[in-house]
């Protein structure tokens, strides 16, 4: 039996080393091209200083980076009170729902371009010709990965019961989700934000048939008269990707060590609905202070 177990974890460990060199090779391959003089030979840092000195690129991040942040911002404040209301008032709802949120997972990028045109007259008609009304179109594209990272949290508790017992004390729908619901699906949230934020800093097709000069729309630019620049863009991008899915893992582990998700739903209840519901529900059996 120890001898399989041991047999068992050098397998495990050789698959995580095969892996391990699978992923990190590209991205050492990456790393060694742009940072090699092409020209005089020998280590350069050129590539990834042009990340800031090259306006054209700077500003394509920062533009990319804001996308990003609204993207994600608007894609909660829809999504997050609606499913939420959805399960709770409209059931019903629930398939539809559902459908519209990854339909646009089988809409190629091209009919979505040309979908939205007409729209789009209207929308630059009044915020102006700026890359950042891309926000709107972000909002539809990532909904199908948003979705289900929002609905396996809120699968995972038991929605019903934290908000009955949240309205019972006297908190209102806003601090029932605020407080209550949001807390326990936080995880989920997080999910939803940084698969959002991957996906935001990787679209290239919506941006370059729109005429916005976004990040990756950049980096094929650039990558045509200066292939190691390129390249560090590329790199930088696929880092903060790995950081962000990093940052994911070590909160939602924290999270759940620290008793995040799950909460007992008095507590939680109490706790949304004020101080005077808390001293009252605390006189009641099985209700903690």
């Amino acid at each position: 039996m120890k001898r399989t177990s041991l047999g068992g974890t050098a397998f495990r460990f050789a698959l995580f080393v095969a892996f391990g060199l699978f992923f990190l090779f590209p991205l050492y391959a990456m790393a060694d091209f742009s940072t090699r003089n092409l020209i005089a030979g020998g280590r350069t840092l050129q590539a990834w200083q042009n990340l800031v000195a090259n306006e054209a690129l700077y500003q394509a991040i920062v533009i990319s980076l804001l996308l990003a942040v609204f993207t994600v911002v608007l894609m909660l404040l829809i999504l997050v009170p609606t499913m939420i209301w959805v399960r709770l008032r409209a059931p019903w709802a629930r398939g539809i729902v559902e459908f519209l949120c990854l339909l646009p997972l089988t809409i190629p990028a091209l009919v979505i371009v040309v979908g939205l045109r007409n729209v789009y007259l209207w929308v630059t008609y009044f915020l102006g010709e700026s890359a950042l009304t891309l926000t709107f179109v972000y909002v539809v594209l990532v909904l199908p990965f948003a979705y289900r990272a929002i609905d396996a949290a809120l699968s995972a508790i038991d929605l019903k019961t934290l908000a009955e017992a949240a309205r019972s004390l006297g908190a209102g729908w806003l601090a029932t989700i605020g407080r209550v619901v949001v807390p326990n699906i936080w995880s989920g949230i997080l999910s939803a934000a940084f698969i959002s934020i991957a996906v935001v800093l990787g679209e290239y097709t919506i941006a370059s048939l729109s005429g916005y000069e976004t990040l990756q729309v950049q980096i094929v630019l650039i990558g045509k008269s200066d292939g190691p620049t390129s390249v560090a863009a590329s790199l930088a991008t696929l880092v903060f990707g790995f950081v962000l899915l990093l940052v994911l893992a070590l909160a939602t582990r924290g999270r759940r060590r620290g008793g995040g998700a799950g909460a007992d739903p008095a507590v939680a209840a109490a706790t949304a609905a004020g101080p005077s519901s808390r001293l009252a529900s605390a006189t009641k059996p099985g209700v903690p202070e």
